[in-house]
């Protein structure tokens, strides 16, 4: 199953907010806390170039999400294949 990967923090709003979203929309995800685990901090300096933004999501289909719009990941959700969208976390 090809899921979500959800790098953030645990004292940011938005990431709170997206990691919502995505449980409620039924998204299969996986959240890397950058602030923890030095490996997701490094791939979240990689993917942006050189800064650290967070929430950062990397779609299934390659797709870089950094700080989405409500209308972005709704969007993004939207055009993900039903049948394999469950929430689930590590």
């Amino acid at each position: 199953m090809q899921q979500i990967e959800v790098y953030g923090t645990d004292w940011c709003p938005q990431v709170k907010e997206v990691l919502a979203r995505l449980a409620g929309a039924g998204a299969a995800y996986r959240y890397h806390d950058i602030d923890t685990d030095k490996k997701a901090a490094k791939a979240v300096y990689r993917l942006q170039r050189g800064t650290r933004r967070v929430p950062t999501l990397v779609l299934p289909d390659g797709t870089v999400l950094v700080e989405p719009t409500d209308d972005q990941l709704r969007d993004h959700l939207t055009a993900a294949p039903g049948p394999e969208r469950k929430g689930e976390t590590e």
